[in-house]
């Protein structure tokens, strides 16, 4: 039943310990659906395209790509191949509500032109973040309009394991400590672009479309029904849905993301179109990717003739905490880039210059080296103010990637928008292979030819995933030792 966010703010939801709350579930789905739902992704046909509103949400795959361009050629050819899915990075957390939808319906109907000449279906995962930030509506509306056929309705699913977010009685949870904060209480909630006060996934989809979505029209699916039904009753439940409907989906380990899975896939192969929202977790198992082990130094052949180059932009708490861990307790060679210098028209110029030649003679003499900008928050009147300071910074980061001259053992780079900015504007890419996760939720690229450094590895590290300890593991594991 929907709870108003009044009712919601009665209640007060409040922290509880993970395992009080995970244990009262019902036993999972006794049948690994797995491969069932990898062959039947295989036998369809039908491609799965994901737009990715930073470059994180490939953190569950491996062996696919990932696109920064999409001309209709270029979506054309990547239709035509035998891979299940691919990738594209919009970036659009880094822009304005009015650009993503621009950039969406351009994307969307170059998409349905590619799909046309290559003769290939396919379906889309709107893929964001799994603590609710991001331009839910806006994206997901725009997606929708470019469709002569209206979808049958939306999926919201932001589950995401890797990271610790269940959804558990329509109530999303992020694990802190093993305790389960409701979302809505997290600093997440309290972003200065993105934030929002539901904890309620049915509040938090109307919240966030600002009126278009009414009360009643939106519904979910329960854990109970996932794990005591199985995947036949979630396909007669889609198949039921009311059209237009929003529907939540709760979830608590991957088991359960497999039985809606499949239902899902029964709806569809009986006709039913849905539009999904979700986090990475959802992403594997739609697109049919089976999991992969944790990539180790050996398996990425790393050159040892220079430093490993670690670029940290982001400015979550999380992400503070894990470069301080890091500069505190692992030898690294830090440089701080000053944002104030940055943001000058006057000095940025001189603040980059400064910054390129100091990492390119400590990564000449093989030193890992940690650019990060200074913690000191800029803020701005309003969301727009706020993206722009963040988007002058990012480019700042990746005009030191362009004037750097020597080429690093590897790049890894903290925050979404940050990573995004230094692949495509610091090394030109254009098209990535995913190769794995270094560690969980945290995924690695192998860059293509095109780039500045081509076959560079590039670890993309949510500003928002691992304890205080994460940066530094993946930093020791890449290592010269």
């Amino acid at each position: 039943m929907t709870i108003s966010l009044a009712e919601e703010k009665a209640l007060d939801y409040k922290p509880i310990l993970k395992n009080a709350l995970l244990d009262r579930l019902p036993p999972e789905w006794p049948i690994d659906l797995g491969p069932s739902i990898q062959q039947q992704v295989r036998n369809s046909r039908c491609k799965v395209i994901i737009f990715d509103d930073d470059p994180t949400g490939c953190q569950t795959v491996s062996d696919l790509p990932i696109l920064t361009e999409w001309s209709v050629e270029t979506l054309k050819k990547e239709l035509a191949n035998n891979l299940t899915a691919f990738f594209i990075l919009t970036n659009s957390r880094s822009i304005t509500p009015k650009q993503t939808r621009i950039l969406h319906t351009k994307i969307g109907y170059r998409l349905v032109e590619a799909a046309r000449l290559a003769g290939r279906r396919f379906v889309i995962i709107s893929r964001s973040d799994s603590t609710l930030r991001g331009h839910f509506y806006d994206e997901m509306a725009s997606l929708s309009a470019v469709f002569e056929k209206p979808f049958d309705s939306w999926i919201v699913f932001p589950f995401f394991i890797e990271g610790g977010r269940y959804s558990i009685n329509d109530v999303h949870y992020v694990d802190e400590d093993d305790r389960l904060i409701p979302a809505g209480k997290t600093i997440f909630a309290k972003d200065r672009v993105f934030g929002y006060t539901s904890s309620n996934l049915h509040d938090w989809v109307i919240e966030k479309s600002q009126g278009h979505i009414l009360p009643g029209a939106t519904c979910s699916i329960s854990i109970d029904e996932i794990r005591k039904k199985g995947p036949q009753h979630i396909c007669t439940r889609l198949m039921s849905l009311k059209k237009g409907c929003v529907c939540v989906v709760n979830a608590a380990s991957y088991r359960d993301v497999e039985v809606f899975t499949l239902g899902m896939l029964e709806a569809e192969a009986q006709g039913k179109r849905f539009l999904c929202r979700s986090a990475a977790s959802f992403v594997r198992v739609r697109s049919g990717a089976a999991p992969k082990a944790l990539l180790t130094k050996q398996h990425l052949n790393l050159s040892e003739n220079s430093g490993g180059l670690i670029i940290v932009g982001s400015y979550v708490e999380k992400t503070t905490d894990q470069l301080n861990f890091l500069l505190s307790r692992y030898p690294v060679s830090p440089v701080e880039v000053d944002v104030e210098k940055l943001l000058s028209n006057r000095q940025c110029h001189d603040e980059i210059k400064r910054v390129t030649l100091c990492i390119s003679g400590r990564l000449k003499r093989n030193k890992d080296t940690v650019l990060f900008t200074s913690r000191s928050i800029v803020d701005a009147k309003n969301a727009q103010g706020r993206l722009s300071v963040g988007q002058k910074i990012s480019q700042g980061l990746a005009a030191v990637v362009r004037q750097l001259t020597i080429r690093p053992r590897y790049l890894l780079a903290k925050g979404g928008i940050t990573a995004s900015d230094v692949a495509t504007s610091g090394l030109n890419v254009r098209r990535a292979t995913i190769s794995g996760q270094i560690v969980p939720g945290v995924p690695v690229w192998q860059l293509g030819f095109e780039t500045k450094y081509p076959g560079l590895i590039y670890i993309v590290f949510p500003g928002n995933v691992g304890n205080s300890q994460a940066l530094a593991e993946v930093v020791d594991i890449l290592s010269l030792k």
